[in-house]
């Protein structure tokens, strides 16, 4: 049955089963080089493009490249059944890769892949794949490329002829019909162009992170010992749980064990603990009384960094909760008369022992130089062993 294709409606890629090739410069070795063909149902306008893998990232630039090549998407894309496209080959329900579903929702269009062993359901690639594999790449054989960017730039020059070659039973060639009839009938390009996203799962520790590339990202703790899937790109990492998004992080890049941390993923002790610093200790301390904020910063300054004192500060602060602020104030001002640098422990047990309730008694006797024998009696110099000489 002759099936007319509309304009718009598919684009088929492949992979070419013949493979290019690149020369090391150093070594001389020969280095295989895989080439990427797109082809559109309609009017047969292709794109080609070589990689040096087959992996996943290279599909995916692939199809990226080829969007852009053509200037709009097709409603449909027609792969083959590779593990880079296609989970699970199904003729009903097949599965499609996560990241390649993920990429044809951005652009807008779907992934109906082709039969297992049915070329038919992908005629123009796998033609244009047998014309290229002797249009273009035997073309290039006897040629040296030792970069990737050179080779590409060959294999670009030898598709615009390709393109542009006459059809033999029609009139027109594949960019005229592409011009003519296509173009105008593609889904518009997205604002950007799609980001490759790395997907895996982590389980939530339990400091409500998770650990990607050695790099901690934080998460509600709610979700503290669950299972996430974490979508990595180049510049974001997102956490879902039960496909929701819950958490989004910029990405880190260098030195391991870094920590990117949200406050509000924390608990609200945590929150409260993690909002203190210098400042606003001595601020606390300054409401109190004189005497709390010279210890404050006396506990803040007697450590070679100053997040050290933040514990003991914190351990002050819920003494005031404990014994009243007015008993603090105190009891600094009786550690402060023993040492310029008193430390928690020392205002911790003046409470304790209530030293700060003890008042220092005062001589309250008014010094006299008036003639004080009136008020008892002196002793003569009898009474020290001197002679008497009255």
């Amino acid at each position: 049955m002759h099936i007319d294709n509309k304009p718009g409606e598919k684009v088929e890629v492949d992979w070419a089963g013949q493979t290019a090739q690149l020369v090391d410069r150093d070594t001389g070795e020969i280095i295989p080089v895989y080439v990427f063909v797109a082809a559109l149902s309609c009017s047969q306008y292709t794109y080609v493009e070589a990689f040096l893998s087959q992996n996943q990232e290279c599909w995916i630039a692939a199809h990226v490249n080829a969007y852009q090549f053509f200037g709009g998407v097709t409603r449909i894309l027609v792969p083959d059944n590779l593990k880079t496209g296609v989970e699970k080959v199904s003729w009903y329900t097949p599965t499609i890769n996560k990241t390649y579903h993920e990429m044809a929702e951005h652009y807008g269009t779907a992934v109906i892949p082709a039969r297992v062993r049915k070329p038919k359901d992908k005629a123009s690639v796998e033609g244009a794949v047998g014309i290229i594999s002797t249009w273009i790449i035997a073309a290039l054989r006897n040629q040296r490329y030792f970069t990737l960017k050179e080779l590409n730039e060959a294999i670009y020059h030898k598709l615009i002829g390709f393109n542009n070659k006459p059809f033999q039973k029609k009139t027109g060639c594949r960019l005229s019909v592409f011009l003519e009839e296509e173009k105008s009938t593609l889904i518009p390009l997205p604002a950007t162009p799609y980001e490759l996203a790395y997907w895996k799962t982590a389980i939530v520790q339990f400091n409500y992170h998770i650990s990607t590339d050695k790099i901690h990202y934080s998460v509600p703790y709610e979700y503290i010992k669950h299972k996430v899937d974490v979508r990595i790109t180049r510049n974001i990492v997102e956490i879902f749980y039960n496909n929701h998004r819950i958490a989004s992080h910029v990405r880190l890049y260098g030195r391991a064990g870094q920590y990117s941390t949200i406050p509000e993923h924390m608990p609200e002790n945590h929150q409260s603990y993690n909002s203190w610093n210098s400042e606003r200790f001595i601020t606390w301390a300054k409401s109190i009384g004189p005497n709390t904020a010279i210890v404050v910063k006396a506990i803040l300054s007697s450590h070679k960094v100053e997040q050290q004192g933040y514990r003991s500060c914190i351990a002050l602060l819920k003494l005031a909760d404990k014994y009243s602020v007015t008993r603090v104030e105190e009891a600094c001002k009786k550690a402060l008369s023993y040492t310029p640098r008193p430390s928690y422990k020392s205002i911790q047990t003046i409470l304790q022992t209530g030293q700060d309730k003890l008042k220092d008694k005062e001589d309250t006797t008014p010094i006299s130089n008036d003639n004080t024998t009136q008020f008892g009696f002196t002793r003569g110099a009898g009474y020290y062993g001197g002679k008497n000489n009255g």
